[in-house]
């Protein structure tokens, strides 16, 4: 049965990946599936990544809720996040935000993150393979993070490129990302993840699998998936976006 539905995303204002593919993929599912689904954006300030305190700070919970209440102003079904920074910041931080945009609005939330958390434990990933744009310390703080869930982030299986300016991050090629997602597969991993939501990654990750049998979840593609999700889309039938829609 078609569905109509609107999503509401919210944005690092520097970002410029995943507007285009976020709508994208939710072409794809409407194409695909008869849905009628659009996707609503909103922006706070992010400009640089790094755990300096400046920028910690723009990760502050005020700022995000002020960019969710416009969202809710389009009346949107879902709220998303599409950002990272609860890998550095801990997990916790995603869970506090989503009950706070909840109190605070009245809809439910979910991010990238823990979307991709979800997606793990479905998929049943111990040792995951890491690809980030991001600096040594913050890839640590990451590392660290997973480990402390059980999940497995070993040598070989985590490259990262030490980009801090976050405008950077989207003129990474995919000549790069191809390199570095066949990089940790040979480190043994068992899923990937493509794990910054400004790497124009999602459009070649079903390359990636066909190329190599092993899933891979980009984080730009894992919130829709927690969006659609959480609203009863099943999303089984999409072709041409990775596996992480094979399983519900």
């Amino acid at each position: 049965m078609s569905r109509r539905l609107r999503l509401g995303v919210l944005v690092p204002s520097s970002n410029t990946a995943l507007e285009p593919l976020t709508t994208a993929i939710v072409n794809a599912i409407n194409t695909q599936l008869g849905h009628h689904i659009t996707v609503h954006f909103s922006r706070f300030a992010v400009t640089t990544i790094s755990l300096a305190p400046s920028a910690l700070g723009q990760f502050e919970l005020l700022p995000i809720l002020a960019a969710a209440e416009l969202l809710a102003h389009a009346e949107v079904d879902i709220i998303g996040w599409s950002g990272t920074a609860a890998g550095w910041l801990g997990f916790d931080k995603d869970v506090s935000l989503c009950e706070e945009i909840n109190k605070r609005t009245g809809i439910k939330a979910t991010t990238s993150v823990l979307a991709l958390n979800k997606v793990l434990e479905i998929w049943d990933i111990k040792n995951l393979g890491l690809v980030t744009p991001y600096l040594d310390d913050v890839q640590a703080a990451i590392v660290k993070n997973y480990g402390a869930m059980g999940i497995a982030i070993g040598d070989g299986m985590e490259r990262h490129l030490k980009v801090q300016k976050n405008n950077d991050i989207a003129a990474v090629g995919e000549d790069i990302l191809d390199g570095l997602v066949d990089d940790v597969i040979a480190g043994k991993a068992d899923g990937v993840t493509t794990f910054c939501t400004n790497l124009i990654a999602a459009q070649r990750v079903e390359i990636w699998e066909n190329m190599h049998g092993v899933p891979v979840f980009d984080t730009v593609t894992t919130v829709v998936w927690d969006m659609l999700r959480q609203c009863g889309i099943d999303t089984a039938g999409v072709e041409g976006w990775g596996m992480i829609f094979k399983k519900g």
